[in-house]
């Protein structure tokens, strides 16, 4: 079935307006359907907390243990939403829509990227201090792991968008985007938890968070082109 092309470009000053439009599309959207977003939240600590249940009161094993631990649960519980950041456009037919919008689609993309960071990443950081005190961090060792979750998790988003729109309308999908994705997730939890490590033995973090923020950079750039790149795949 033959389709109207869009009109190459967009005006400039609608570009901006689209992608805060979409942006707050999937907010409202993840505000409605708040099961998904606190399963993620209650996951994270529930996942967290049952490390300091199991292997006792030992506060110095806690303090060592804790900074990877939290990470973990961090990167397991951001991937619980990603398999829903394109599914449901798919299904009620808003991807094509996106794909034959004038807006170039990996600006939308960033905008749908940004949306699911804000209500996983950004929440995930927000409840960590909760977590650091299971784990006795201190308050340094807190607030380097509250910073290294929110220079990360966007990196977390970011590539679990290329993956979650690889296996968009692919049969195991939830299956499949896991062993995409989770190899690409390890040097931002390497990093991210080195960092609070450090900082808890009183080392410098710099070069961590340096690390962290060559990842977020390059993420920032070629992940919403990739996405693109995949969905355009995934749809034809």
């Amino acid at each position: 079935m033959s389709r109207t092309e869009p009109p190459a470009t967009a005006p400039a000053a609608s570009v901006p307006e689209a992608m805060r439009c979409l942006l707050l599309r999937d907010i409202r959207l993840a505000v409605r359907r708040r099961a998904d977003t606190l399963s993620a939240l209650v996951f994270f600590v529930l996942v967290a907390s049952l490390f300091p249940l199991g292997v006792g009161p030992d506060s110095a094993l806690l303090r060592t243990m804790g900074p990877g631990v939290v990470w973990v649960a961090a990167l397991l519980a951001a991937m619980l939403p990603l398999g829903r950041m394109f599914a449901d456009d798919y299904q009620d037919g808003t991807l094509e829509q996106l794909l034959l919008s004038a807006c170039p689609l990996p600006l939308l993309v960033a905008a749908k990227i940004a949306a699911h960071w804000l209500c996983s990443g950004f929440l995930l950081a927000l409840v960590s201090p909760l977590l650091a005190v299971q784990f006795d961090l201190g308050w340094p060792a807190t607030g380097v792991l509250i910073l290294a979750l929110l220079l990360g998790t966007p990196v977390l988003s970011l590539i679990g968008a290329v993956g979650a729109a690889l296996t968009v309308g692919v049969r195991g999908a939830a299956v499949l985007m896991p062993l995409l994705v989770l190899p690409l997730f390890i040097p931002v939890l390497i990093f991210g938890a080195a960092a609070v490590e450090a900082s808890r033995s009183g080392l410098g973090v710099t070069g961590h968070f340096s690390l962290l923020g060559a990842f977020a950079v390059l993420a920032v750039v070629g992940g919403p082109l990739a996405t693109a790149a995949a969905l355009r795949i995934a749809v034809e």
